[in-house]
């Protein structure tokens, strides 16, 4: 079995075939989807989803590229909404998180009222943390560092080996998706073979962030085990043993996803 640790199945994207995406991404042995939620326009949407597919799990937060439409009140609305969700087995920690120094035009200090105000709520509930950490992951780690946060993902990870290491010793786990399956991503790619194999998730971001085969098209979490394989490939490891690991690996940054079975 295999753990898709992000996927917005919840876009407009998967309108038409929803449903045969989660079917075929079953079928194809993924056995758990982490749907992140993105704001407040999606919260009841993911959670949703979640529970309408076999293997669903959610997380709730508001994403960094999304501050600019959030209003003060919806860090309430969040805290009310995971207190809500604490006895659902689907409800896995907050995310999608954190900041996104890529796109211009984005209000710095916007951003950092929401991520810390997130982070602010995680520490209370004791919970992971799924953070974006688009060129900021050096601004993201210090917010989890003021904040004691010890659990969670750092999501499409593509930074240094040495800011790498600072989330591992700081508990968090590295999400690697798409991008290691292309020759040319090396820093990517020396990444996932050279980094500590049990702070690894893999993860597709579908529809974005797409593996080699299926360049420039839609991607979807039935594309996981080749994701993994690919993985495999460049650690010298058995497919299978991939497999059990990422998923044990997956449960340590998301207990909650131990508490529905797959």
């Amino acid at each position: 079995m295999w753990i898709d640790t992000h996927c917005h199945l919840d876009a407009s994207e998967f309108d038409a075939d929803r449903e045969h995406v989660a079917t075929a991404a079953r079928g194809a042995g993924v056995g758990r989807i982490v749907i992140p939620a993105i704001g407040r326009q999606n919260f009841a949407t993911v959670r949703e989803l979640a529970h309408r597919f076999e293997g669903g799990a959610y997380a709730l937060g508001i994403h960094p590229l999304f501050t600019p439409s959030a209003q003060d009140g919806d860090l309430e609305l969040l805290r009310a909404e995971i207190e809500a969700s604490l006895d659902d087995p689907r409800f896995v920690g907050i995310g999608e998180i954190g900041l996104d120094y890529f796109i211009d035009g984005l209000d710095d200090a916007r951003q950092q009222f929401f991520y810390n105000g997130q982070l602010e709520i995680a520490r209370e509930f004791d919970l992971p943390v799924i953070c974006h950490v688009r060129k900021s992951q050096d601004q993201v780690i210090k917010g989890l560092r003021r904040h004691q946060i010890h659990r969670g993902i750092a999501h499409a990870f593509n930074g240094s080996f040495q800011q790498a290491q600072a989330y591992i010793d700081q508990g968090m786990h590295l999400g690697f998706g798409g991008n290691l399956t292309f020759e040319r991503a090396r820093q990517i790619r020396r990444l996932a073979e050279q980094l500590p194999f049990d702070a690894l998730v893999v993860e597709t971001d579908a529809p974005d962030i797409p593996p080699s085969w299926i360049y420039k098209q839609r991607n979807s979490p039935e594309q996981i085990p080749g994701i993994g394989a690919g993985l495999a490939q460049l650690r010298g490891m058995a497919v299978d043993e991939t497999a059990l690991g990422t998923t044990a690996n997956a449960l340590a940054a998301l207990p909650r996803l131990a508490l529905s079975s797959a």
